[in-house]
């Protein structure tokens, strides 16, 4: 369990304060609209209303304490850039900082912000890729080149063993696990059979997943990381 302070409570606030409940942390919600805070109250440890770019009131929370600062303010993005880096200077660990455009996304880097989210632009890419292909039921971008796929079956390997496609070697891509009817099955060996009612999660470059499934003409390389 870990303690998290999360400032901006709109949409993706919202958002993120409900899975953080659900994943059993304790979470401070700041957010100055007071409609804002009374939405999140069921889902968080506690909650205040104030303006995050007041470093008093920042100075109240306890920003050290807190094992990761989020700030989630989406519309204002002089607040989100004086916020970050208040609570760098206030001592914080962690600061997670919310960027809607490249260029936001450097100048909070360059102001306090240890990492960044960038849910349009990570949103867009999943989208484009995952229904740019029929082949394609899930994507994950783990780094700059490498992904994790969830592909269709190639029918020309039903009835083969994962040592006969031999992918790792061919194509330097590793079969993570088989997907059937929702459920995983981790438990890849070289005589596991591959059939035509399971879809494959696939690990590797995605410029070498790509030739091997023939999934584009053209790969698009440069992506956010989610």
């Amino acid at each position: 369990m870990k303690s998290i302070l999360l400032i901006g409570l709109g949409r993706f606030g919202r958002h993120v304060a409900e899975k953080l409940y659900e994943l059993d942390h304790q979470v401070m919600a700041v957010d100055k609209q007071e409609d804002r805070v009374e939405a999140v109250m069921s889902y968080v440890t506690n909650a205040q209303i104030g303006d995050s770019t007041n470093m008093e009131f920042l100075e109240t929370l306890g920003v050290s304490n807190f094992d990761v600062c989020i700030v989630a303010i989406a519309s204002d993005f002089q607040s989100s850039l004086e916020t970050t880096a208040y609570l760098k200077d206030l001592g914080a660990k962690m600061v997670v900082s919310r960027a809607s455009r490249d260029v936001h996304a450097r100048f909070l880097l360059r102001n306090g912000a240890d990492e960044i989210v960038y849910p349009e632009k990570q949103v867009a890419n999943w989208t484009a890729i995952r229904y740019s292909s029929e082949h394609i039921f899930d994507y994950v971008q783990l780094s700059d080149t490498h992904a994790i796929f969830e592909i269709e079956m190639p029918q020309n390997w039903v009835g083969k063993t994962i040592g006969q496609v031999d992918i790792r070697k061919k194509f330097n891509i590793n079969i993570m696990a088989l997907k059937r009817d929702g459920k995983l099955d981790m438990a890849i060996r070289p005589d596991t059979m591959l059939t035509d009612d399971a879809t494959m999660l696939v690990l590797g470059e995605s410029r070498d997943i790509q030739k091997c499934f023939k999934i584009w003409n053209h790969f698009p390389v440069e992506h956010t990381a989610l």
